[in-house]
């Protein structure tokens, strides 16, 4: 037998999938949970030596057969997170993640030193939002001092795994346009915001080669193999975010497919063939890792908003699909506005969490778990509206993430978007995704050919997916009005 493995790189766990491709099955898929450090000024770090723990646990629950079995690896990783290295490789200061939120002021210094967001939207494709990499370095600079002297190379989440099973630097356009200091346009480097990061520092020195088309980066390192029971000399592809394997993963490679995935943070993305820029700057103008590009919108607030209803009411995952079953769509007037995390979409990184419409008579469980629910669903639901002002399209939407696994939540996607809802027997979606990517290196696939490979071994789970109920749709509607009236009302508590 021989498999591909994907491994992805998240906040809460690192996950490692083994796929048996003639076989077409996941033969393992294990996972070692990560710490979070986050702090009341809005800080969000992980130390990279976790992720190499965690990556050595995962290994190891695996039968080592099937490690010794994989002839290709792919690596996906959350994205926006800083991990700057010394000459030597060393990790010279702890990761600021993506949903770190402590650098707004940084992220005004950078805007108004390149001529406003405008200016950069226009220039860049992005604004310089709180959680893209760009604030982190600036940050880096104003305050890591001698460390910040010793800066050689900028690489992120992925790229640092990439690095350590091959021992190359390099980054990849898809991953590299959360940044904030990629031409989307060019798919290359701006000069002038890395300038406007430091002006004193000529910051492309520390940044590695920028692959736009997925290879071989490399091959697994001796060292590496013999730590992890892997087969040293096997090819390590580019790899890249968790957005793009997650497009990858559920095949979102051409036009009319959107991708909703509900993980701790949530995101909605779809395949272009060209670049789209929003000129308002909610919808990311991200590259693909495929050589198109990809769309899309973020909220730093997706399961987390369920996980902390849950929580706070004791309930577990089965008590809470039946408890959201017996409330009503609208959860009887109550709003939440799932801010736990501030947030980037609205733009509102310093906002908290806000439940809105409790009397006497809503106040019940059900209720606050179901508002959890769409709340976390509209905020979503604004960024499939927003691409269909910008000419995409969906025509199906597929969910992937921990939330596509409730069957309530499901089909309220399906009601609050009035989009069917495709669920994936292969439901692990960027770290499919990072297989696939790889598999594609050994079958030496175009990025055009990606399509095929992915109709090749991605099935439709036709019992869990959903069509949109007329009814339902009608109610949601409402529901998702009185949804952005309270947000509007709320904004300017937060802004």
């Amino acid at each position: 037998m021989k498999t591909v493995l994907g491994l992805d790189l998240g906040t809460q766990s690192l996950k490692a999938l083994f796929y048996d491709f003639s076989g077409r099955k996941v033969v393992a898929c294990e996972s070692a949970a990560l710490g979070l450090d986050q702090r009341d000024d809005g800080a969000a770090e992980q130390h990279a030596q976790w992720w190499l723990d965690a990556l050595h646990q995962a290994l190891a629950k695996v039968d080592p057969d099937i490690v010794a079995s994989a002839v290709a690896i792919g690596v996906s990783g959350q994205q926006h997170g800083f991990v700057p290295l010394g000459k030597t490789g060393e990790v010279l200061a702890p990761v600021k993640l993506w949903c770190d939120t402590s650098t707004v002021a940084e992220c005004d210094e950078i805007t108004a030193a390149y001529g406003g967001a405008q200016q950069c939207i226009d220039e860049v494709g992005n604004p310089i939002l709180v959680g893209y990499t760009a604030s982190k370095i600036r940050r880096f600079a104003m305050q890591g001092g001698p460390l910040y002297e010793q800066l050689d190379c900028i690489l992120l989440p992925h790229d640092y795994l990439n690095f350590y099973l091959t021992g190359e630097r390099c980054m990849e356009a898809g991953d590299a346009s959360g940044t904030g200091f990629l031409d989307i346009l060019e798919r290359g480097w701006s000069r002038r915001m890395l300038q406007a990061i430091d002006p004193h520092r000529n910051l492309l020195e520390c940044l590695p080669p920028l692959r736009d088309q997925p290879g071989v980066i490399g091959c697994v390192r001796p060292e590496v193999a013999q730590l992890t029971g892997l087969t040293a000399g096997i090819p390590v592809s580019t790899g890249g975010g968790d957005n793009m394997m997650g497009a990858i993963g559920t095949g979102n490679l051409s036009p009319g497919t959107v991708t909703m995935s509900m993980g701790t943070s949530g995101t909605v993305y779809a395949y272009s063939e060209k670049p789209v820029i929003d000129p308002t700057g909610e919808i990311a103008a991200f590259c693909s890792s495929t050589g198109g590009w990809l769309p899309l919108l973020c909220t730093m607030n997706c399961t987390v908003a369920t996980e902390q209803a849950r929580g706070l009411l004791g309930t577990d995952l089965s008590a809470f699909e039946n408890l959201v079953r017996r409330s009503p769509i609208g959860a009887e007037g109550v709003i939440t506005l799932p801010f736990y995390n501030g947030e980037r979409t609205p733009n509102l990184p310093r906002a908290r969490a806000c439940v809105l419409g409790l009397d006497t008579r809503n106040n019940r469980p059900e209720n606050l778990l179901r508002s959890a629910l769409e709340g976390a669903t509209f905020a979503l639901r604004y960024g499939v509206d927003r691409m269909r002002t910008l000419g995409i399209s969906a025509t199906d939407i597929v969910l992937t993430g921990g939330g596509s696994g409730s069957a309530a939540w499901r089909q309220a996607v399906a009601d609050i978007c009035n989009v069917p809802v495709t669920i994936l027997h292969q439901d692990e979606g960027a770290a499919f995704g990072a297989a696939l990517q790889a598999l594609g290196i050994l079958e030496s696939c175009d990025p055009s050919d990606l399509q095929h490979l992915a109709n090749d071994h991605l099935t439709r789970n036709e019992a869990k997916s959903c069509e949109p109920d007329d009814a339902a749709v009608t109610l949601y509607e409402e529901a998702y009005q009185h949804y952005q009236h309270a947000l509007n009302a709320l904004t300017p508590l937060y802004s």
